[in-house]
């Protein structure tokens, strides 16, 4: 791709930025808010796309499955924009038995996932012996299998209830059959959105130690954003920021994801975020985030006609195929010869690969 036929502008301080950030320089956080106000988007979007093609050739776009399996909603968070929590104590929640988790499993495993994202509310009240009896039965059967589990929230918590160091939780995790961790729960990470998102949350530095810590042991694995309420602008570079960061110091964020809010309680303002902007701020993680190699869009949240754009404006990857979503309205993809079928139609040789971001060969 050349950067040639767009008309880039020295006496633009936005264009200026862009010109810096396509020759491999690193951007500041001044400066990406700078594009976020004030840039072009069609500019942003080539620029992210010319980076992108550094990762991967523009002819490729990439996918990979797996089963989500939320093994309670019982949670003492109570994050103002969930719908799929229910109060501990109230006797209408769930805690999936080991039986119930390897059932949902033997169907992934049928319909060609052979990874399992495993999540779930912050229940105080269930042991740490649950979570190693899960993990353990999980590998007993299916030894190959990649297990990614435990948002930074949860990780903290099952820090709190054994008592120990969270390195020691996690290292015992690990040695039992835990793979990776996803950077969940982040939403936005400033001190003034998490009190209006969840005053019981952890906080940006809890979240930043949980992660990190995972990092530091080996648990590699995501990091997301999701906007669409009341941050501002600024806000949403700060969470960038926090994210680059931690990723100079650990390198243990294998993807970026920008999501958007989907409204679920009368708790939680939700706005409706414009293609165009969604895409901006797609292609300023793409630009900022110059120390993570692969950004995702979400099929499954943003739909298909989005997520094919997206891959046009700086991602490259569509974190898709997901069996069962139960916290999010899901507009994604349900099978693999779906998703293969989605990327040709978009204009790409789709790549099937593992949570690690490894190729996996593929018989579809």
């Amino acid at each position: 791709m050349n950067l040639d036929s767009f008309s880039f502008s020295s006496n633009d301080p936005a264009d200026r930025i862009l010109m810096k950030a396509a020759e491999g320089k690193r951007i500041s956080g001044e400066e990406a808010l700078v594009l976020y106000e004030d840039a072009d988007f069609l500019k942003v979007q080539m620029v992210a796309r010319y980076l992108r093609e550094k990762v991967r050739p523009h002819s490729q776009a990439s996918y990979t499955m797996f089963r989500v399996v939320n093994y309670t909603n019982y949670c003492n968070v109570e994050c103002n924009f969930c719908s799929f929590m229910d109060e501990i104590g109230n006797g209408k929640g769930y805690v999936l038995s080991k039986e119930e988790i390897l059932q949902k499993m033997d169907y992934a495993m049928e319909e060609g996932a052979d990874q399992m994202f495993l999540q779930g509310g912050v229940y105080p009240d269930l042991p740490f012996q649950y979570y190693l009896d899960v993990i353990e039965a999980v590998k007993r059967k299916y030894p190959k299998m990649h297990i990614r589990a435990f948002s930074p929230v949860e990780v903290i918590n099952l820090e709190t209830i054994t008592g120990r160091p969270l390195r020691e939780v996690l290292l015992e995790l690990k040695s039992i059959g835990l793979d990776s961790v996803p950077g969940a729960g982040a939403e936005i990470l400033t001190e003034r959105m998490r009190q209006i998102i969840s005053p019981k949350k952890a906080s940006v530095s809890e979240w930043v130690r949980a992660m990190e810590t995972c990092h530091e042991v080996g648990l590699l694995g995501s990091a997301n954003i999701v906007f669409g309420s009341e941050e501002t602008k600024a806000e949403v570079i700060e969470h960038l920021q926090v994210v680059r960061d931690l990723q100079d110091r650990t390198g243990g964020f294998l993807s970026f994801i920008p999501w958007t809010f989907q409204p679920q309680t009368k708790r939680f303002f939700v706005r409706s975020v414009p293609t165009h902007e969604y895409l901006k701020v797609l292609g300023i993680c793409r630009i900022f985030l110059d120390n993570i190699k692969h950004i995702e869009t979400s099929v499954m949240v943003l739909g298909k006609g989005v997520g094919q754009l997206a891959l046009y404006s700086g991602a490259d990857d569509i974190s898709s195929v997901v069996i069962e979503e139960n916290v999010l309205r899901s507009f994604g993809l349900k099978t693999e010869k779906e998703a293969r079928k989605f990327l040709t139609e978009a204009g790409f040789l789709p790549v099937r690969r593992n949570l690690n971001y490894e190729e996996v060969v593929t018989n579809i």
